[in-house]
């Protein structure tokens, strides 16, 4: 009789594991991102090559653009449906009376460096003096676009027309960029800085790949790469939603203990830029700017607004609808799932 309970609880457990996976609303997701092989989106790369989204029954695509803002375009007109992205953009979205929610972080500082090349190092002694140069972008309107508007309203110039803003994407397209002269300074995430760092092919003069640098730069600790989708999405979607913020807390959870070699392991070979000991160096500069439960704070939040808002006439921090641009519901369920 006891052998008979057995077999009759785990056949029972199975078809409560099979029950949740048939609740979900949408098996097959399409999730854009801008630049998969950065750090920024670590844990989207691990999620998926660890198949935690298999095991939340989720048959995942992913389209790698050049750029987060690419990558939205295509969330925007139907091609995709959740990007992963900078949660800076749900606010942008919001002042243009578009509603998309982020549901789970990636990152908790925005792991983005601007660096100089060495060339131009010397007649750069102020942001003033970044007028009239070519500046590198992983795609224009994306997050290292985004901090480079900040730097030029810092410094009284007109970001739309006192640099020339070239995209040039997040992986070896903006390590060759640099170095063939094609653009005099760069806006971008790791590996890439770091390479060009360790190459001593630029100078950097501002770095939001730790806590500090990213205070000096924004005022506070803003969000970074997260999912995010249209709030309709979200609100008809909840369980396939609730399912792929456990699969990110899952990976930010275990990229909280792994180490640079674990990591390393994982990813595909191409992520390391032909370097491995420079990919292993490189995490552990940024690994502090990974989330690691996948919660947004409020504070992080409302600093975005403000940020945004310096540089760009169409935030207004008062019409925007902070509750409407996150939401930490699925993170905290994920992260009682996963303790």
């Amino acid at each position: 009789m006891k052998r008979i309970g057995t077999a009759v609880t785990a056949i029972a457990l199975l078809g409560a594991a099979c029950g949740a996976q048939a609740q979900l609303e949408k098996r097959d997701v399409h999730i854009a991102v801008g630049g998969q092989a950065s750090f920024y989106y670590l844990p989207l790369t691990i999620a998926e090559r660890l198949g935690y989204f298999k095991d939340e029954g989720i048959n995942l695509k992913i389209s790698d653009f050049a750029g987060g803002a690419v990558a939205l375009r295509a969330v925007v007109g139907g091609s995709a449906d959740v990007v992963s992205g900078a949660y800076e953009h749900t606010v942008s979205l919001q002042s243009k009376k578009q509603f998309f929610q982020a549901f789970v972080a990636q990152g908790r500082l925005p792991q983005i460096a601007f660096g100089v090349a060495t060339s131009k190092a010397a007649s750069v002694k102020t942001l003033k003096d970044l007028k009239g140069l070519k500046v590198g972008v992983s795609a224009p309107g994306s997050s290292t676009h985004n901090l480079v508007k900040q730097l030029l309203s810092k410094a009284g110039l007109d970001p739309n027309k006192d640099v020339a803003v070239i995209g040039v994407g997040l992986g070896a397209t903006a390590l060759n960029a640099l170095k063939s002269g094609q653009i005099d300074a760069i806006s971008n995430t790791d590996p890439v800085m770091t390479s060009l760092e360790q190459d001593k092919a630029i100078k950097v003069i501002a770095d939001t790949r730790t806590l500090k640098g990213t205070e000096e730069v924004w005022g506070a600790p803003l969000p970074a790469g997260v999912l995010h989708a249209a709030i309709e999405f979200v609100q008809k979607n909840p369980n396939t939603v609730q399912a792929l913020a456990n699969a990110i807390v899952r990976a930010d959870k275990w990229i909280a203990k792994a180490s640079a070699t674990d990591v390393a392991k994982v990813v595909p070979e191409s992520y390391l830029l032909g370097d491995r000991a420079l990919y292993l160096f490189s995490y552990n500069k940024v690994k502090e700017a990974i989330s690691p439960d996948g919660l947004i704070s409020d504070a992080g939040a409302k600093a975005t607004v403000k940020a945004l808002a310096a540089f760009d006439p169409a935030v207004k921090p008062g019409e925007i609808q902070l509750e409407k641009t996150y939401t930490n519901e699925f993170a905290k369920k994920a992260n009682l799932k996963y303790k």
